[in-house]
């Protein structure tokens, strides 16, 4: 089947299943904006055709996906043509996903990042195996949790969310599962029967309930209690003050990884994790896309990528520099509103 995806995307009637694979396992099956238009439409046939139950969603290689074209959006920002119109177009991909009215399964066998994260985890399967790694590290280059980020993560357990958001850590399965990321965990050498089961009966809940396996969370509990202790404060400032007091392994180790990541990235992340809670995941993105806007039309996110990918010395210089030097009024302009250019959805 072709909805236009070349060979980056592919499509499959498997029985009473659409099944979609993205097919870039050498750049980590890295979202571009033709897959996502043609993902796009896989949906809306998909949605209308009575012979299709569900939609399951994989990846090639070793990532489910890593991320979004980041190279692209670099190129294209530097050249003074940010890549406005793709971010629109996934964002209104990745609303559309949880409006999706039959099952949407995402079978996820390793790393899994950023764009990825919003092609899947806003479906209503999200099934990990032990393989799988999930991260949203925006912030390390000077960027912010989109994709749905402010719909995702304001919901985990004990503020692990916001954790996530403003440190970038990898969790695994366990951590997925224990926090509400993720709905199931198999085991990898098990995806071949579930999809035949998938295909042959449309019955996701069969299908999975039959490979389930019981998967603890990796982090120690004591490491959980700091986190929700520490990430559950009334402000970033809040958050820092209080790694600062604790003297603890734990603490010093994460007051070092944030002092690492953008100042201007951490104090957006914060208040867009929180702003998410309280909004829909329409408005989410919408959000969302005031921030894109501006963030695109920033110093940061040049910088971020350009220290982690394009120069790899690791040393961004960001602006304004410190945990500190970002005030409230240079956070506030990122949620403005952008009048006739807000996202249609």
């Amino acid at each position: 089947m072709d909805f236009g995806g070349g060979e980056e995307i592919r499509f499959e009637r498997k029985g009473r299943a659409g099944v979609v694979t993205m097919t870039r396992p050498q750049a980590l099956n890295a979202i571009t904006h033709r897959m996502i238009n043609a993902l796009s439409r896989a949906l809306d046939a998909w949605e209308a055709d009575p012979a299709i139950d569900l939609v399951l969603l994989t990846g090639e290689g070793r990532a489910f996906s890593a991320g979004g074209d980041i190279m692209a959006v670099y190129e294209g920002g530097k050249a003074g043509r940010p890549p406005v119109e793709f971010f629109a177009d996934e964002y209104r991909l990745n609303a559309r996903i949880p409006r999706f009215s039959k099952p949407y399964v995402s079978l996820i066998d390793g790393i899994v990042m950023g764009g990825g994260v919003g092609l899947s985890f806003h479906g209503s399967h999200r099934v990990l195996t032990e393989n799988a790694q999930f991260a949203m590290p925006e912030v390390g280059i000077g960027f912010f949790p989109d994709v749905g980020g402010s719909h995702l993560l304001p919901g985990l357990e004990g503020s692990f969310g916001v954790y996530l958001a403003l440190t970038g850590e990898r969790i695994r399965c366990g951590d997925a599962l224990w926090s509400g990321l993720a709905t199931h965990a198999i085991k990898a050498a098990d995806q071949p029967a579930i999809i035949q089961r998938l295909s042959e009966t449309g019955d996701v809940d069969a299908a999975l309930s039959s490979h389930t396996v019981h998967t603890a969370a990796e982090t120690a509990q004591p490491v959980l209690d700091a986190i929700g202790r520490h990430f559950s404060k009334g402000s970033l400032a809040e958050i820092i003050t209080s790694l600062e007091n604790a003297g603890d392994e734990f603490a010093s180790k994460t007051l070092a990884t944030l002092v690492q990541r953008s100042p201007t990235s951490l104090n957006v992340a914060f208040r867009q994790i929180r702003a998410g809670r309280f909004l829909s995941m329409d408005d989410c993105m919408r959000m969302e896309f005031r921030i894109l806007v501006r963030m695109l039309q920033g110093h940061d996110f040049y910088e971020g990528i350009r220290a982690a990918i394009v120069d790899k010395d690791r040393e961004p210089k960001w602006r304004p520099e410190g945990l500190g030097s970002v005030t409230p009024d240079d956070v506030e302009p990122y949620f403005a509103s952008l009048g006739a250019q807000e996202l249609a959805l």
